[in-house]
């Protein structure tokens, strides 16, 4: 009998050629697979290895931000603590708790982190995984997650929706922690991506289910492993078949983008390290609100006339697929995050956007809400044109894409920003110099007639120069702010050099040091 996802073999379309791949050539999940299950730390440049390490540090400072606030409370009452013996449950609620807050880091492309760096942390223990271990297999798994991702950008799905990218990332990160052949991955890629999920807006908007988008397709990633180690067997041109991954989660499927440049076009540089619990296209607005906000009396505020933000098309578009759910502080937390609004007016009366704003008392102050109500979004074509000239969230899947990603920009965007949107060229060959830019502009009006206004081209913490060259004081002081101890943070600075034991003692300390409470802000300013 034909081996399943051989040219020919039954249940194959195109006598076994799916869309992705020319004749004769291995699938891709059989070609990112075999590249990914045989990555060691010595492969990684060094440059990888230190996003990798402050990847797992901003990942530790999410998970006890939201440890630490009301809805991770929850989340421990409903699955346990990060510090369960069974890595399988561990890792089901790391991944509800790093998704509960939008605090997670992003690259291109997607919300990698719930798998490539929870899974990982998880399983440390049971797989003995000293520190380069652990940072190899984060690596494999950022990899291959993106790279599906990637492949998957120009769709209906984005973000925090593709909840797919964790079924590819976590199978990756077991198994490369494992050293279990590719066989076995290609097999437990086809299980868990058998049944991926779709998340329905309504419920990640309006209620407290999206802790579940990473949650659920992580633990059934977990599952497809151990029934792949069992004997079953999946579809291993699952991505690339007409009937599968990427058929029906892209509009233009960018199949090449699986395997491009591995082990030279690292997708693990693309790194966006969030510093705010908010939507990553409302990161700048807050940036441009907390310049404001020193410049701001308290009597200013009651004093503020309109606040104007100019944004670029996908900003207003989150703002306004949330803006039926925000209520005040009825509202669901997604909702919050990407509320231009309800961040913008955080930030301008307390300086900043920190988790106690996603809960009471911050969400109740009246003098936010006020202001809040005072935002007016407007259209700014310069902005979108600079956020497709990015590497991220668009930019490189455009390109990628050919005239095929102008067709569906046009599309999704019409045909004004298209024709001016600098997409042209060819897909990069070495993420280097990727870059995120989605920016904004804030001017605020005041009854006496004074004019204040701010611009950020590219929040702080975005892929960029400055990110590239400052990462490690950005993520040390997020961590630091979780209420974690100098001691901790210097030892995760060393974590490559760390033994299994000491990588044990360290995550397991880093996550049951006492917690700040979700009370810590105040509800109004200052």
């Amino acid at each position: 009998m034909t081996a399943p996802g051989t040219p020919g073999a039954p249940g194959t379309a195109d006598g076994g050629q799916g869309p992705g791949r020319s004749p004769g050539l291995p699938t891709l999940s059989r070609q990112l697979a075999e590249w990914s299950a045989g990555l060691r730390h010595a492969d990684l440049p060094g440059r990888i290895e230190e996003y990798a390490t402050s990847q797992v540090i901003s990942h530790l400072a999410v998970l006890r931000a939201s440890l630490a606030h009301p809805l991770g409370r929850k989340l421990v009452g409903a699955f346990g603590t990060p510090l369960v013996a069974d890595p399988c449950q561990a890792a089901q609620v790391m991944a509800a708790l790093s998704s509960c807050l939008y605090y997670e880091d992003s690259m291109y492309a997607g919300h990698v982190t719930h798998a490539s760096v929870g899974v990982p942390l998880a399983f440390r223990r049971v797989q003995r995984l000293n520190g380069r271990a652990l940072l190899t297999a984060v690596v494999a798994a950022n990899e291959c997650a993106a790279r599906v991702t990637a492949a998957c950008a120009l769709g209906p799905l984005r973000g925090q929706g593709s909840s797919y990218t964790q079924l590819v990332g976590a199978v990756a990160a077991r198994l490369h922690g494992a050293r279990a052949p590719a066989g076995l991955w290609t097999n437990a890629w086809g299980l868990a991506l058998a049944t991926p999920p779709w998340p329905l807006r309504r419920a990640l908007l309006g209620s407290e289910a999206k802790v579940l988008s990473a949650a659920t397709p992580v633990r059934t990633a977990l599952d497809a492993c151990d029934a792949a180690a069992a004997g079953l067997r999946g579809a291993e041109d699952i991505l690339e078949h007409p009937g599968g991954l990427l058929a029906k989660f892209a509009d233009v499927p960018s199949p090449e983008a699986v395997t491009a440049g591995l082990g030279t076009r690292w997708h693990t540089e693309t790194l966006t390290f969030k510093l705010n619990p908010a939507g990553a296209y409302v990161d700048a607005a807050v940036d441009c609100a907390a310049q404001l906000h020193t410049r701001l009396s308290r009597e200013d505020l009651h004093d503020i006339e309109q606040i104007v933000v100019s944004a670029a098309r996908l900003t207003i578009a989150m703002d306004r697929d949330a803006a039926p759910y925000v209520d005040r502080d009825r509202s669901a937390i997604m909702a919050l995050n990407v509320s231009v609004a309800y961040n913008v007016a955080t930030a301008l009366t307390t300086g900043s956007v920190l988790p106690a704003d996603l809960a009471a008392p911050a969400t109740a102050d009246r003098l936010r809400w006020s202001l809040a109500d005072r935002v007016r979004l407007e259209y700014d074509p310069g902005l979108s044109r600079e956020v497709l000239r990015g590497t991220a969230p668009l930019g490189e899947a455009l390109r990628q894409a050919g005239e095929n990603g102008r067709r569906w920009l046009v599309a999704v965007m019409g045909e004004g920003i298209t024709a001016t949107a600098d997409i042209a060229g060819p897909p990069s060959t070495t993420f280097q110099k990727a870059d995120k830019t989605v920016g904004a502009r804030l001017r605020i009006t005041l009854r006496d007639g004074r004019v204040l206004t701010a611009s950020c081209g590219r929040p702080k913490g975005a892929a960029g120069p400055a990110t590239r060259h400052g990462h490690r004081e950005l993520v040390r002081a997020k961590l630091a702010s979780s209420g974690t101890s100098t001691e901790v943070i210097n030892g995760l600075d060393r974590l490559a050099s760390l033994t299994a034991r000491q990588v044990d003692a360290l995550v397991t300390r880093a996550l049951s040091e006492p917690l700040p409470g979700a009370e810590a802000r105040p509800a109004s300013f200052r």
